[in-house]
């Protein structure tokens, strides 16, 4: 429980810091609360719909040797985008750049808590 609690704060802190770093993601409002929410979605979206996608798309998957993946999880950023108020990608090469970027910063703040 303890665990699952730091990674969503983790998670909050780096999409509140990569929708800072990109100029095409925006989070309106009270920026921390929507991050905590995006935070949230996209974790349940990943917990949920990404492994079906994932397996319906795998034999494309393979034929580009995984790089399908950046596509599943740019596709992941839009629908939290569509779920979230507050919470805007100004198109499918920004939701890229803001799944790889929350990738690499998830991985190096999870670094920290090891």
């Amino acid at each position: 429980m303890v665990y699952a609690l730091v990674s969503i704060i983790l998670s909050t802190i780096a999409v509140f810091v990569t929708a800072h770093i990109l100029p095409g993601v925006r989070l309106e409002g009270n920026s921390w609360v929507t991050a905590l929410v995006v935070a949230v979605v996209l974790a349940v979206i990943n917990s949920f719909i990404r492994p079906l996608i994932f397996i319906l798309t795998l034999p494309i998957n393979i034929l580009t040797l995984g790089l399908f993946t950046l596509v599943i999880m740019a596709a992941m950023v839009m629908l939290a985008s569509a779920i979230v108020p507050g919470f805007h990608v100004d198109g499918f090469w920004w939701a890229m750049a803001f799944a790889l970027v929350l990738a690499v910063m998830n991985g190096f703040l999870s670094t920290l808590t090891l």
